[in-house]
């Protein structure tokens, strides 16, 4: 009902939503939302307060807002202020800390709570004024472009009306003020694309994704997450420019991956990185593999895998970046390990080889810290120690680091179809169940493997094996003892 009444209040008084010139916002004051200070960080209310009192105009912004809004519990809390970085540093003195070169940015620590303040960005570059902070010229604001329209360093400051229209969404262009707790709604359109469903860029889309070509994923995350339609001029770009985000860096794309699939709506946005020939530009051998079918089916590892980690973030779980990269590589690491092994290598050597030749590829596409490369090298590993469970060899592959990462991944090996083995996965379901005394005869219980062949022996143990043969047949071995 209330977004009803803006839109004809709006429609009269000839607001409108698709131009900056009229820099007045839509105010949607207390009484007419539903946000509380209590739903809000205390961190996030410190730093505002803080800022105001230092003479600052200050704003939580964006996603906070968003999902307040929404009724949703927000991830983080960002505040956006008429302060620079230097500034912002001398109000909060050691708790504060500045990063970015190409946005410079600020970042509140309160315990383990973070709080990320960034200035009000400009439209253009203005003449160095005053700092009556520090009684000096401002250090010099810098804006770079590319010439395909990507920016490549925007330290451009401004005023929050600016600010508002250089935002991505409308949806993600509300400030909420601390003054009178009011929401401000500059694009005019942006809370009633909230109630709508609805998830639009600020601007000329085409422009806006040359500008970021991140945003091309961000679109996909939102709607995915929010459950919202994509704008048809926001969606109709998105397909032919897939291509741009081979020019973002490795080491933010990998940040990006993780907010993609560790969103708990995972498999959502799958499917819609698919649709908008997205993914292929993620994860060039995996979409390489998908396109191939087994059997007449699709390969439905991966998809096993996005839902398990949907499942694990629902309930509230920790979600490791390795196993969902394990996943993802899985299935092009062992196309590439038969390629050798028809070579005519053997299995150890080719999945050594194959792993570091596909991690490495992936790598050109999205940096994966070390950390993690050796954490999926050993979930691979593991997979084939897994059956190999005599003797000693299950307790000391249970107690490894890696072992309930492994056994998690054969469970999504087996769900997937991509293996017959569901009698291993269940045997060590069960073992793992039983106590210590009880898995000593559980092992036992297993049926006999396969020997192994003999040893090889060197040359001269022949030569003296016949020796000796030939001294008992010639009645020459002393046999007296």
């Amino acid at each position: 009902m209330q977004s009803f009444i803006r839109k004809i209040s709006a429609f009269f008084t000839g607001s409108n939503a698709s131009s900056s010139d009229d820099h007045s916002p839509l105010v949607i004051t207390r009484d007419e939302h539903d946000i509380s200070r209590r739903e809000i960080e205390k961190a996030a209310l410190d730093v505002l307060y803080s800022l105001k009192r230092a003479g600052y105009d200050a704003y939580l912004v964006g996603g906070c807002v968003r999902d307040l809004l929404l009724g949703l519990e927000p991830k983080d809390f960002d505040v956006v202020t008429s302060a620079e970085p230097e500034q912002i540093k001398k109000v909060f003195h050691k708790r504060c800390r500045l990063i970015g070169r190409r946005f410079r940015l600020a970042h509140v620590r309160f315990g383990r709570v973070v709080i990320e303040v960034a200035t009000f960005r400009g439209q253009s570059v203005s003449q160095p004024r005053d700092n009556k902070f520090f009684g000096r010229k401002k250090f010099a604001q810098k804006r770079e472009v590319d010439e395909s329209g990507r920016l490549l360093q925007d330290n451009i400051y401004g005023t929050i009306d600016e600010d508002a229209w250089r935002r991505d969404f409308t949806v993600n262009a509300l400030y909420y003020s601390i003054n009178d707790f009011s929401i401000l709604d500059y694009t005019r359109q942006g809370v009633d694309d909230i109630d709508d469903g609805v998830l639009r860029l600020i601007g000329d889309p085409e422009t806006r994704y040359r500008e970021d070509p991140v945003r091309l994923i961000r679109a996909v995350r939102f709607a995915a997450k929010l459950g919202f339609q994509i704008e048809p001029k926001t969606e109709k770009p998105i397909p032919a420019l897939a291509h741009l985000l081979l020019d973002v860096s490795n080491a933010r794309m990998f940040e990006e991956v993780l907010k993609l699939f560790h969103s708990g709506v995972a498999l959502q946005v799958f499917e819609k990185l698919r649709h908008y020939h997205l993914f292929e530009h993620l994860f060039p051998q995996t979409d390489a593999i998908l396109k191939q079918e087994v059997e007449g089916f699709p390969r439905m590892l991966v998809i096993e895998a996005l839902k398990s980690t949907d499942a694990r973030i629902r309930s509230g779980k920790s979600v490791n970046p390795s196993f969902l990269f394990a996943a993802m590589l899985w299935e092009p690491m062992v196309q590439r390990k038969q390629e050798l092994l028809d070579e005519g290598m053997v299995h150890q050597n080719a999945l050594f080889a194959a792993a570091n030749e596909v991690i490495e590829k992936q790598i050109a596409n999205t940096a994966i810290p070390k950390r993690f490369t050796a954490q999926i090298r050993e979930i691979w590993g593991l997979q084939y120690r897994l059956p190999k469970r005599s003797g000693e060899r299950a307790q000391a592959l249970l107690e490894h680091p890696r072992f309930r990462a492994a056994y998690d991944f054969l469970g999504i090996r087996v769900a997937a179809g991509e293996t017959d083995q569901e009698h291993l996965f269940e045997w060590w379901t069960e073992y793992q169940e039983k106590t210590p005394v009880e898995r000593v005869a559980f092992v036992s219980n297993l049926k006999p493997q396969r020997k192994r062949r003999p040893r090889r022996r060197n040359r001269n143990f022949y030569r003296k094996r016949s020796q000796n043969a030939d001294k008992v047949e010639s009645g020459h071995e002393d046999t007296s003892s």
